[in-house]
């Protein structure tokens, strides 16, 4: 088994140094911030949903799918959300509106960018499985959850259905989620690309984290560290420390195989992603400690992610 230090330098820094040469190109202005939401463009519209597909197309969805894992993590980031909300609102004294867009940065992580990149070097195999089975949900069900409770707190002339329909039209057309409907339908199907279209589909997929997180590190440069640090470090900690904590628990008690309690952990391990930002822009409620805690929380997640991979078996 690694060291400590050794699992730190070769797992979890060479993910964090990309996005920190992304960062300094913004800080330089070698890159503008016109380029670097083209190249995230690139990344999340091309590379990753052909790197979803190509993982999705080959994998055992009857072993990978589990019920049990699935809950295992779903429900820690739901925890995460209430207590996001409720501390929001009773801790903090904001108002609902605020809370529900606080617990959103508690319930959508950054899994894809950084809980994927850090479970295939530090485990690989089957926990990775566990890591795009748990992507393949995680913006329809987290995005799901956001919206009903938010619409529900403001009562607004739209609704609830309206504004769930309307969001769930979007998804059918969001590349990422074409990238991983087309990864089922290859599975499920047995479909089998044209060798020179297979290998431009792998060429493409692994651009994708490179490409992603390099410009990561460009837009986090936007989001000072503005707003409320005691609320933000309420974030931090329930998203780095209490919703792994949680699916660890529930992992446990369920007795999931290892691979993906492994998988489940490090998926829950991570900061708020920039869409937690999305949604309380998208609302205009909470932006300021919304950014600053997908910032900040980063961070401080090069330590959080390192003790916990000490932790797990």
């Amino acid at each position: 088994m690694s060291s400590p230090l050794e699992t730190l330098a070769s797992v979890i820094l060479p993910v964090f140094v990309v996005v920190g040469i992304g960062y300094l190109a913004a800080i330089s202005r070698l890159i503008t911030e016109t380029g670097f939401d083209q190249l995230m463009k690139f990344a999340t519209n091309f590379a990753i949903p052909c790197l979803l597909f190509g993982a999705i197309s080959t994998i055992d969805i009857s072993a990978s799918f589990g019920i049990a894992m699935l809950g295992t993590f779903y429900g820690a980031a739901s925890l995460g959300f209430v207590a996001g909300m409720l501390g929001a609102r009773f801790l903090f004294a904001r108002d609902w509106e605020d809370a529900v867009a606080i617990g959103f940065c508690t319930l959508y992580g950054n899994v894809m960018l950084v809980g994927l990149p850090i479970t295939e070097r530090a485990y690989g195999g089957v926990a990775l499985d566990s890591v795009y089975a748990i992507l393949a949900l995680h913006a329809p069900l987290c995005y799901l959850l956001g919206i009903l409770v938010m619409e529900v707190v403001r009562n607004s002339g739209r609704g609830v259905l309206r504004t769930v329909g309307q969001v769930a039209l979007g998804m059918l057309r969001n590349p990422i989620m074409l990238g991983i409907y087309a990864g089922f339908f290859a599975n499920l199907t047995g479909l089998l690309l044209p060798d020179a279209l297979d290998q431009a589909v792998d060429l493409l997929a692994q651009a994708a984290l490179p490409a992603a997180l390099f410009a990561l590190g460009g837009i986090l440069y936007r989001y000072r560290p503005e707003g409320d640090l005691r609320l933000i470090g309420y974030i931090a900690l329930l998203s780095l420390f209490v919703q792994p904590a949680l699916t660890l628990g529930f992992a446990t008690l369920l007795r999931l195989e290892l691979a993906q309690l492994q998988g489940a952990v490090l998926a829950a391990s991570v900061a708020p992603g920039v869409n937690a930002y999305l949604f309380a822009n998208m609302y205009g409620r909470a932006r300021r400690v919304a950014a600053s805690s997908v910032l900040l929380a980063t961070a401080g997640s090069i330590v959080t992610i390192w003790l916990w991979l000490q932790i797990l078996p």
